[in-house]
């Protein structure tokens, strides 16, 4: 039978086979009967095997317990081998730079650092103008950043630097705190001062919290933002982007807001403001945006047959080249205009139409300075939020690019890296960093393979501030709006999330639309707060309301499903099989056993107390019975004992002597006939508590059996609870067992060894490894009824 099956099935691959070149096969094929093909896909298999209870599956496989191993007791062990392993573990380039295939891979890394590097200037100059600071600064944090994350980072393809989401994060805190005359006067600096010691002090203590973090290995951290949230806080974050660059397309000057609803406060400022917009300033932006899209719509279309994208970004910022110098016979000037730097030197527009320009930009490197520590107390509440925004993003990358490429990125040690990038770059006065989705695509499509291209890129960004900053001195800040704005684009078109969410999954939607109006009502920093908490909320209502069920067999199977969701399985008849979707906890364990208790079709505790009550009244009725008894008895014995009898030394003397034998032979009857009568009711006495004696109905099951695949821990409470149920199900007599622990099979066992869950009536025979086996266990192991009052009398 088996081989003929066989037979078929492979038949049916080669009729498979044939399809693909024979169209009028094809049309063969689909003309078969659901029925048939299913019957040509067949395949039976046919497992031999005891049935096993959990004690018999530790006999069978030799159970024991697993060993346990002290980690700490290595962080105090020195060895060479340590060192090395640890040096390489913390500072990664040493173990894959001396094996780095030069000829594969050097030169798609020169070209991938190029790209990224065209990219990250103009992206550095309007970062930095996001966050508050002067242009400058965004050149710094392209620059030392990126090279120290090339020393520690494990992700080969993501690219650290500036990105919109931090900087108006930054952008947020240090508008607020120098809003304050006070605070930049305690500072004793000038208000753009001010906010560039805020910005590196908060770098400092972002890196700070994120080295500390990754040392302690709380890179798990991270799997509490689920991708819907992170999707919904970037789509929001944008938003707010988006709002805070209105004031520089329009032309105009608005009121710094900060706190819940600075959004909407601002947006309501430019819709009054708008009668104030500098023409020339609009103009600008759109020309500069309309461009930039032709360019990244161009590269899109040209992708295949273009070596390297179009720098859109740079020929939209463009260069205003001004260079002097003085020969003997003179002093000449040469100018290079190119792009939006270039027209606007060459059109005056500063002067002319009130265009917004960059302004001076210094040249040269800055030495390195302490952060404020005064600014620890006020700053260190943004900057734990910032430091887990950065690295949710940076890591949710790095994961994405590692799978597709087949390499791994050690959660913890990119926490360090990225914290040693922010900590580093707060000496040199750089604000807080992540990584750019838009330039880690690039840096990808582009040939990058290693963080190769990322020093390279960030050695382009060190030539630019040695001698090219101040060529971008006449740049219109609405350029570089129009820059941020257009690459907001991706992040933009996360709102497609809302539609397919309501398709797939509208707890994930929920959570996606609480994220993107709590950021976008009540801020940054108070929005991933108020959407972490109201995540992990859905997830403790989630686990406290699992779906329970009543499993039924799938003909000729040992598979048990769903018989509301299945219904093709049945029950089997005196077998009540029951399932949770959540393990068996604190919080849901009295649910659990309320929803099984309900399920089972039975109440239990109704039936409990009816029973109770019934044995309470059987033990009164006894008891009046043998006082009843007993006073009867009293009553003859002083009858007895009352009678008198005269003594003679006559014949009579013998006559009375019989009759006083005889009385007494009929007193010692009567007591035995007591005792025995007694000791008749004490045995029929436990034998008229079942169900069926008292009266009350009989559950139409005899067996219990709990599906646990699901449980991964226990607790106090659940151990407890499954007492209970054992306790509360034999009361109206029904067995229970326990089956398919799949989960964590002998670290629950264990659990419930220790919990003292195993005594003499629950032992490890009514654990079974599937719910098959506690079927079949239970099927040919029924209690028997109970005995009758003749045997158990005669016993």
């Amino acid at each position: 039978r088996s081989v003929g099956k066989v037979g078929t099935g492979e038949f049916s691959l080669c009729v498979c086979g044939l399809t693909s070149l024979d169209h009028g096969t094809q049309q063969t094929q689909a003309l078969l009967s659901t029925t048939q093909e299913m019957e040509l896909q067949r395949r039976d298999y046919h497992v031999e095997r005891p049935l096993l209870t959990q004690g018999q599956l530790e006999d069978l496989g030799h159970w024991g317990p697993v060993p346990k191993t002290y980690q700490w007791r290595t962080w105090f062990r020195c060895s060479r081998a340590r060192a090395h392993a640890l040096l390489l573990h913390y500072v990664p380039v040493l173990g894959w730079l001396p094996r780095y295939p030069v000829r594969d891979w050097l030169l798609g890394d020169l070209l991938s650092g190029l790209s990224v590097a065209i990219m990250q200037l103009p992206q550095g100059l309007a970062y930095a103008l996001l966050a508050g600071l002067p242009p400058m600064f965004g050149l710094y944090s392209s620059f030392y950043p990126v090279f120290v994350y090339f020393l520690f980072g494990t992700s080969r393809h993501i690219s650290v630097g500036t990105f919109a989401i931090m900087s108006v994060m930054v952008g947020g805190v240090t508008e607020t705190l120098t809003a304050d005359e006070a605070f930049v006067q305690g500072l004793n600096a000038t208000v753009d001062d001010a906010r560039v010691q805020v910005a590196y002090t908060l770098s400092f203590l972002v890196g700070l919290f994120q080295v500390g973090l990754g040392l302690v290995h709380f890179g798990f951290v991270v799997t509490y933002l689920s991708e819907p949230l992170v999707r919904s806080y970037t789509t929001a974050a944008s938003v707010q982007v988006l709002v805070s660059q209105l004031k520089y397309v329009f032309g105009i000057k608005l009121n710094t807001y900060s706190g819940p609803l600075s959004v909407i406060y601002t947006v309501l400022e430019v819709c009054s403001k708008l009668p104030q917009t500098v023409p020339g300033t609009v103009v600008t932006a759109l020309v500069a945006g309309v461009v930039l899209l032709l360019v990244k719509l161009l590269n899109k279309k040209l992708k295949r047959h273009l070596p390297l994208p179009i720098p859109g970004e740079l020929l939209t910022v463009g260069l205003g080249a001004r260079e002097w110098w003085t020969e003997e016979k003179g002093k000449e000037r040469v100018d290079l205009l190119i792009g939006a730097t270039g027209i606007s030197f060459g059109a005056k527009l500063n002067e002319r139409f009130q265009v917004d320009v960059v302004g001076n930009i210094t040249t040269g490197l800055i030495p390195p300075v302490p952060p404020k520590t005064e600014l620890f107390a006020t700053l260190v509440g943004n900057a734990f939020a910032i430091a887990v925004v950065g690295f949710a993003i940076a890591i949710s990358l790095g994961k994405i690019f590692a799978l597709r490429h087949g390499y791994r990125v050690d959660s913890n040690q990119e926490l360090v890296a990225l914290g040693l990038s922010n900590l580093i770059g707060g000496f040199f006065q750089c604000f807080p960093v992540s990584c750019s989705m838009s330039r880690s695509l690039v840096q990808e499509s582009t040939g990058g393979n290693t963080q190769v291209a990322g020093a390279v890129s960030s050695l382009f960004i060190l030539l630019i501030i040695l001698k090219l900053g101040e060529l971008f001195r006449d740049l219109p800040k609405a350029v570089l709006a129009a820059v941020i704005i257009v690459n907001l684009k991706g992040m933009m078109k996360q709102f497609s999330d809302i539609c397919s969410l309501w398709k797939a999954n509208r707890v994930d939607l929920l959570i996606w639309l609480v994220t993107f109006v709590a950021t976008i009502l009540l801020n940054l920093d108070i929005g991933l707060a108020v959407s972490i908490v109201f995540s992990l909320l859905l997830v403790v209502i989630r686990m406290q309301l699992p779906h329970y069920s009543v499993l039924g067999q799938v003909p000729d199977t040992d598979i048990y499903r769903d018989v509301a969701e299945y219904s093709g399985a049945k029950e089997v008849p005196g077998v009540k099989v029951f399932r949770s979707s959540a393990t068996i906890y604190f919080a849901n364990a009295e649910l659990y056993s309320d929803s099984l208790k309900q399920k089972c079709g039975v109440d239990v505790d109704h039936l409990i107390s009816q029973k109770r009550k019934r044995i309470k009244k059987q033990e009164m009725k006894m008891k009046r019975m043998k006082k009843a008894k007993k006073t009867k008895k009293q009553a003859t014995s002083s009858k007895i004992s009352s009678v008198s009898v005269n003594v003679n030394t006559s014949s009579e003397d013998i006559k009375s002597n019989d009759v006083e034998g005889s009385v007494a032979k009929v007193h010692q009857g009567e007591e035995l006939e007591d005792v025995v009568a007694s000791n008749q009711e004490d045995v029929k006495a436990p034998t008229m508590n079942t169900l069926k004696s008292l009266g009350l109905p009989q559950p139409d099951f005899h067996s219990l059996i709990l599906d646990l695949s699901t449980l991964s821990f226990v607790d106090t409470v659940c151990i407890k609870n499954l007492k209970n149920i054992f306790r509360d199900f034999r009361e109206i007599e029904v067995e229970v067992y326990i089956a398919a622990c799949y989960s964590a099979l002998s670290p629950v066992v264990t659990q419930l060894e220790a919990g003292n869950f195993f005594d003499d009536s629950i032992t490890k025979q009514h654990l079974f490894v599937s719910v098959h086996d506690a079927v079949t266990f239970a099927l040919h192991h029924r209690k028997p009824g109970p005995k009758s009052p003749v045997l158990a009398t005669k016993l």
